[in-house]
C-alpha cells in the first residue's frame, strides 16, 4: 500500500486523523473499519493514521476487558494490523487492550513496519461521572514519547491530557509534538472546555496538541468527535466535523525542534442546540443499528414529546423505519387526534390508530369487586398509561420495531411517569432533555432541517403541538401544571437540584418560594426507584439520570431540606 503522493521530507510529517464509530465488541468489524481509514490515509498520501482511543474494540469496554478471550481476540487483531503495515504504508495508532501478566492496560499501540513497535498505557484512570476504568484498568507508568521514523511523538490515551503530569514529562523527555487518542463523550458545551484545556497543555510544553475523539452511541453515551489540532502558538490549525466519521490529513514541517501544523479552513460550529440535536440523533440511530432492530414503534399522542421523539427518530433511521400508532382513550381530545396524525403526515411516516376503551373496560370490570366503594383516583389514569404499554409491547413483538419511550427529564426527575407504562419501552431519546428544552429543540427542528440527516425538509410538528399547555389527557381537562409547577420553574429548580446540587436554601436565595422548592426535591427524592427501572437514554448533560447521577432508593436523609 505505497503512498501515491510525493515521499516528504525528513522534516515533513503527514498525519491523518480518523474519526472512527466502532461497533462495541466487533472486533472483525472494527478491523475492517481502520483497514479501510488506512486505505483511505494511504491515497491522501499520510505517513501515519491515528485512530481514537480503544479503537479496535470501542470504548468504553466495561466488564469486557475483564474476559480473557476478549483481550487475547483483541491482541490478535492489533497483530494483523501490525502486519498489513509492512508494505510501506501509513504507520497505525490502535487503541485497544494490552495484557501484561496479570495487569490489563488501556494503551495507545504504535504499528509500523510490520510489527508493534511499541505501546503506551494510559496513566490518568478516570473514576467520575461516567468513567470506571480504575474498575478494569491498570494504571500505565508516566510514558515517554515514541520514535516514529525520525520524529519523537508524546502519544497520551485520553485523561492523560487532562492533567499536566504526563505532558509536561512527555515535553521534558524530547517529544516533539503531543498526540492524544479518545473516547470522550459529548456534554452540552464540552467541546469549548476540550480546547480551553489543551491551550493549557500547549502553554505549559510549547508543543502543538492533537485531539483524535471517537464518533459513536453507546448505550447512553455519544461520542462526538470533533478532534482539533492545537499549534504551538495556541491557534487552531484543524478542525474536524461534529457527530460524523471523518478522515483528514494533516501536515506537519519541524521547526525549531518541534512538529507545526499547516493550518486548514475550518468548519463552522454548530449551535448548541443543534449540537444536542444532532447527538440524540446518532445515539439513538447506533443504538438501533447495533441492537440490530428493523426500526422503532413509538405511541404519537399529538403532544410534543412523541412528536419530538418521532422528529429524531426520522431525522435518525429515515421515515421506512419508523412507525407510529395512535391509542385513544375516552379523554383524547379530537385535537390530539388530529395533531397527531399531521405529525405523521409531515414526517412521512405510517401510524395506525388503536382505541385502548376495550381494554380499559376490561380491566375495570375484572377489579370492579375489588376496588367497589372506591373513589378514582391515580390508580385509573396509570391503567389506562399501563394499557397503553402493554399494546406498545405487543406490537413491538409482532413486528420487530424496538419502541421508543418518549418522556423527558422534567418526568423522569419528579416521578411524572408511570412505571410499566409511559416508561415501557427499550430506549429514550429525551431522558436527559428538561421540558423547556423540549420546545426550544421543537422550534428549532421546525425552523431548521440539520444536514445529512433522514428527515424531511421544513415544519415536522404543527404549530399548535407547540403552543397548547401540555396535558397526560387521563382525565376530563387535564393538564401538567395541576400536578406541576410551570415549567421553567420546575426546570430551573431542578437544575440547581440535580446538575448544580444545591440545597433548598441555596435555591430559596436565589429567589425561589421555598414551598415549591422542598416540593421538587421531595419528588426527585421519591422518584430514585422509577429512574432505576426507566430505559436507557441518550446523555447530553453533566448530570444524566443512570450513568452519572446515582442515588440509594433507600434514603432517610433529608438535610437538604433544613
Amino acid at each position: 500500500m505505497p503512498s501515491t503522493a510525493d515521499t516528504p521530507s525528513p522534516d515533513t510529517l503527514r498525519i491523518a486523523l480518523a474519526q472512527l464509530n466502532p461497533h462495541e465488541g466487533q472486533i472483525e468489524a472494527n478491523l475492517a473499519s481502520i483497514r479501510a481509514a488506512r486505505a483511505e490515509a494511504a491515497a491522501m498520501g499520510a505517513d501515519l493514521l491515528v485512530t481514537p482511543e480503544f479503537s479496535i474494540a470501542g470504548y468504553p469496554p466495561e466488564d469486557l476487558v475483564r474476559k480473557a478471550a476478549f483481550v487475547a481476540d483483541c491482541e490478535a487483531a492489533m497483530v494483523q494490523l501490525a502486519r498489513d503495515t509492512a508494505d510501506g504504508g501509513p504507520g497505525l495508532v490502535v487503541g485497544g487492550p494490552w495484557r501484561d501478566r496479570d495487569r490489563i492496560f488501556n494503551a495507545a499501540y504504535l504499528l509500523d513496519g510490520g510489527r508493534v513497535v511499541t505501546r503506551r498505557a494510559k496513566h490518568e484512570l478516570p473514576n467520575y461521572g461516567v468513567f470506571d476504568d480504575k474498575r478494569v484498568f491498570d494504571a500505565g507508568p508516566v510514558p515517554g514519547p515514541v520514535a516514529f521514523r525520525g520524529f519523537r511523538i508524546g502519544l497520551m490515551v485520553c485523561e492523560d491530557w487532562w492533567f499536566p503530569t504526563v505532558a509536561e514529562t512527555l515535553a521534558e523527555t524530547g517529544a516533539e509534538m503531543l498526540l492524544s487518542i479518545n473516547g470522550s463523550p459529548f456534554e452540552a458545551d464540552k467541546s469549548g472546555r476540550r480546547v480551553q484545556l489543551a491551550v493549557a497543555r500547549v502553554v505549559e510544553t510549547g508543543l502543538a496538541f492533537v485531539f483524535v475523539n471517537q464518533v459513536c452511541g453507546q448505550d447512553e453515551l455519544v461520542f462526538d468527535g470533533a478532534s482539533f489540532v492545537l499549534n504551538p502558538d495556541r491557534s487552531l490549525a484543524a478542525v474536524l466535523p461534529s457527530f460524523t466519521a471523518h478522515i483528514t490529513l494533516t501536515e506537519w514541517r519541524r521547526q525549531d525542534g518541534r512538529l507545526v501544523c499547516t493550518p486548514q479552513a475550518l468548519p463552522p460550529e454548530p449551535s448548541a442546540i443543534e449540537q444536542n440535536y444532532r447527538c440524540l440523533c446518532l445515539g439513538l440511530a447506533d443504538y438501533v443499528r447495533k441492537n440490530g432492530f428493523p426500526g422503532v414503534l413509538l405511541g404519537l399522542s399529538g403532544g410534543i414529546d412523541s412528536a419530538l421523539s418521532a422528529a429524531v427518530a426520522v431525522d435518525a433511521l429515515g421515515a421506512s423505519r419508523v412507525r407510529a400508532v395512535m391509542l385513544p382513550s375516552p379523554y383524547t381530545s379530537p385535537h390530539s387526534l388530529e395533531d397527531a396524525a399531521e405529525c405523521a403526515r409531515l414526517l412521512g411516516i405510517q401510524i395506525d390508530t388503536v382505541s385502548i376503551s376495550p381494554a380499559m373496560d376490561a380491566v375495570d370490570q375484572a377489579l370492579a369487586p375489588l376496588f367497589a366503594g372506591l373513589p378514582d383516583d391515580t390508580t385509573e389514569e396509570n391503567i389506562q398509561s399501563r394499557t397503553r404499554g402493554l399494546l406498545l409491547m405487543a406490537m413491538s413483538n409482532k413486528f420487530g420495531q424496538m419502541v421508543l419511550t418518549t418522556g423527558n427529564k422534567s418526568e423522569m426527575s419528579v416521578g411524572y411517569s408511570t412505571l410499566y407504562g409511559d416508561m415501557c419501552g427499550g430506549y429514550s431519546v429525551l431522558k436527559d432533555v428538561y421540558k423547556t428544552d423540549v420546545f426550544a429543540m421543537s422550534r428549532w427542528r421546525n425552523a431548521n432541517a440539520p444536514a445529512g440527516l433522514h428527515g424531511p425538509q421544513g415544519a415536522v410538528m404543527p404549530e399548535r403541538v407547540i403552543t397548547k399547555p401540555p396535558s397526560a389527557e387521563l382525565k376530563p381537562d387535564q393538564t401538567d401544571q395541576d400536578s406541576l409547577p410551570p415549567y421553567d420553574t420546575l426546570d430551573a429548580i431542578l437544575a440547581g437540584l440535580v446538575e448544580g446540587e444545591r440545597s433548598v436554601a441555596d435555591m430559596v436565595e436565589q429567589g425561589f418560594d421555598r414551598d415549591t422548592v422542598v416540593r421538587v426535591w421531595k419528588m426527585l427524592d421519591r422518584a430514585e426507584y422509577k429512574r432505576r427501572q426507566a430505559p436507557p437514554g441518550v446523555k447530553i448533560s453533566t448530570r444524566a439520570f443512570g450513568r452519572d447521577r446515582r442515588y440509594p432508593i433507600t434514603n432517610g436523609y433529608t438535610g437538604l431540606v433544613a
